[in-house]
């Protein structure tokens, strides 16, 4: 019985040190871990309106990009957040400005949608579905295709 203690008091110790984020995160990152991995060629159809709500919500795209893909729109966040974000360098691009997008295909952004955004500090999003992604895929076209002020 004391060795059992003496093995879990460190563990139980760690464990309840950490935030309910951080705790969360851990939980996060295990399942995604033991996940299988996303079907390759497997081509799904995207909707942009589905990709846009994805952008503006689970995927949390908005943080740095804006609502809606308007730089000028960024969400309220917290003060931590909102540092970090600012502090990012280079600086999220505007996904409207064809101009500053070096990703030209939709499989080079699902990559960096996946697993990050090399060079960049835009972290990986790994709980989007393949459907999610398709959608958010599409959702990205469109805003391309719309363009910005900057941009044209």
């Amino acid at each position: 019985m004391r060795t059992l203690f003496k093995k879990l008091t460190l563990p139980v110790f760690f464990l309840v040190s950490l935030s309910s984020s951080q705790l969360t995160h851990m939980a996060e990152m295990n399942a995604w871990a033991g996940s299988p991995p996303s079907p390759k060629n497997t081509k799904v159809a995207g909707d942009a309106e589905r990709g846009r709500v994805v952008f503006n919500g689970k995927g949390v795209c908005y943080y740095c990009h804006g609502i809606d893909g308007k730089m000028d729109r960024r969400p309220q966040l917290a003060p931590d957040t909102a540092t970090l974000i600012a502090q990012l360098n280079p600086p999220p691009v505007d996904l409207r400005n064809p101009k500053v997008l070096h990703l030209k295909t939709d499989k080079l952004r699902a990559d960096a949608i996946r697993k990050g955004h090399t060079g960049t500090g835009m972290f990986p999003d790994t709980t989007m579905t393949d459907q999610e992604l398709a959608d958010t895929l599409a959702y990205l076209a469109h805003l391309r295709r719309e363009g910005s002020p900057n941009g044209k």
